[in-house]
């Protein structure tokens, strides 16, 4: 899978997070966001409870609060989403400020605004503690399909290839001139998009045929044989174990 490819996301570090085994930590986040959207949404409590156990876990892992909060900013277009379901949803309506609000969808708006938080801050944390290539490790580990992991494999490393080879071909046509300023430009960008594509294409094909002559088989090795011992496991998961006490706490009280 190759060293040395580190996405924006993560930061380097030597936690006690960064060094558990990537499938425990995969296996850790999947089940508190599963714990997390099982929990009812009247349980206000119960998702302050999770920030909480999130902001515990970025603490053991040294990992700022504005590192983490910079990049959830990816959740705005559902934060949009959300702050609208109040004035577009139908049934019983309640004066807030002296605007008619719908009551289902403040109760959507905070549902989907405090699952879909703490569901991000996770996977920041995730991002932020694991690299790509320990990420595609662990989900080997845990037994993903061989072939999605290895289509996941390549996009990863090759999704920053096309996008240095579309700056590459921007520059060239600023350095000739040429501004996108309207309609009557698109055939120019279309042909861009075009000539990036059979490029890709045909650098896909020099790329197979080199993995083949170095003896690919349709497996990628695996340099770091490392695995979780019970210990990682257990302190892995106590993250949603914590969480699934508080749910069932949150369904009973």
């Amino acid at each position: 899978m190759g060293a040395g490819h580190a996405h924006r996301l993560y930061r380097h570090g030597h936690s006690v997070v960064h060094r558990l085994a990537p499938e425990v930590k995969l296996a850790a986040v999947l089940g508190f966001v599963v714990v997390v959207v099982s929990t009812p949404r009247e349980a206000m409590w119960a998702f302050g409870a999770y920030a909480v156990l999130l902001a515990g876990v970025a603490y053991a892992a040294r990992v700022p609060p504005g590192f983490l909060l910079k990049r959830m900013l990816i959740e705005v277009p559902f934060v949009a989403f959300a702050v609208l379901m109040p004035f577009v949803a139908q049934g019983e309506r309640v004066d807030v400020l002296g605007v008619s609000l719908s009551v289902n969808g403040l109760w959507g708006a905070w549902n989907v605004l405090a699952k879909g938080t703490l569901g991000v801050a996770a996977s920041v944390l995730l991002a932020s503690t694991t690299d790509l290539r320990a990420l595609l490790l662990g989900l080997q580990r845990l037994k993903l399909p061989p072939m999605l992991v290895q289509i996941a494999s390549f996009m990863i490393r090759y999704g920053d290839v096309i996008t240095d080879e579309m700056r590459r071909m921007r520059i060239a046509r600023e350095s000739r001139g040429f501004t996108a300023r309207g309609v009557r430009h698109w055939g120019v960008l279309a042909k861009s998009a075009g000539a990036l594509f059979i490029r890709s294409y045909e650098r896909g094909e020099r790329v197979h045929l080199a993995m083949i002559s170095r003896g690919y088989a349709g497996s990628m090795p695996v340099i770091d044989e490392v695995t979780a011992d019970r210990g990682q496991w257990a302190y892995a998961l106590a993250l949603p174990a914590a969480a699934l006490v508080v749910c069932l706490l949150g369904w009973t009280l």
